[in-house]
């Protein structure tokens, strides 16, 4: 059975707490181990922090899309933002770069998502957005 939940919000850096909430209790009854639940949430902090901090740079009047999906213990978290796009994916995918280095960014984001997925797809397109999917095998 394919169990999800679709939400939306505005682009307030608090938000990425909520989220982080809403997938832990999303999966409250998978029994999944500790360092399991903070991987997948970590996975949510990193992909919705990027789309308010360099989808939006931190407009709080803009929205996010969070979508959560579990089918046949495939877990599917998508982030989607309307903001500047990205330029280069590849390049965004290496580790240590970022567009807010002035920021004290670390330009991890990408690196640690797919270090905790078991797929991670980027989309973007400048000036239309970015549309981030992390897949994950839970037990």
């Amino acid at each position: 059975m394919k169990k999800y939940v679709k939400m939306r919000f505005n682009a307030d850096i608090e938000n990425v707490t909520f989220a982080r909430g809403t997938v832990a209790s999303f999966l409250i009854n998978e029994d999944l181990t500790l360092n399991e639940m903070n991987e997948i949430k970590t996975i949510v902090s990193e992909a919705i922090t990027n789309a308010i901090v360099h989808g939006y740079s931190e407009d709080a009047t803009k929205e996010v899309d969070f979508e959560i999906i579990l089918e046949n213990k495939i877990l599917t978290l998508i982030v989607e933002d309307k903001g500047i796009g990205i330029e280069d994916v590849a390049k965004a995918r290496e580790p240590l770069f970022s567009t807010k280095l002035e920021t004290e960014r670390a330009g991890l984001g990408f690196t640690i998502m797919e270090i905790f997925s078991d797929e991670l797809k980027i989309e973007s397109e400048l000036g239309k957005g970015t549309k981030v999917i992390a897949k994950k095998s839970i037990k």
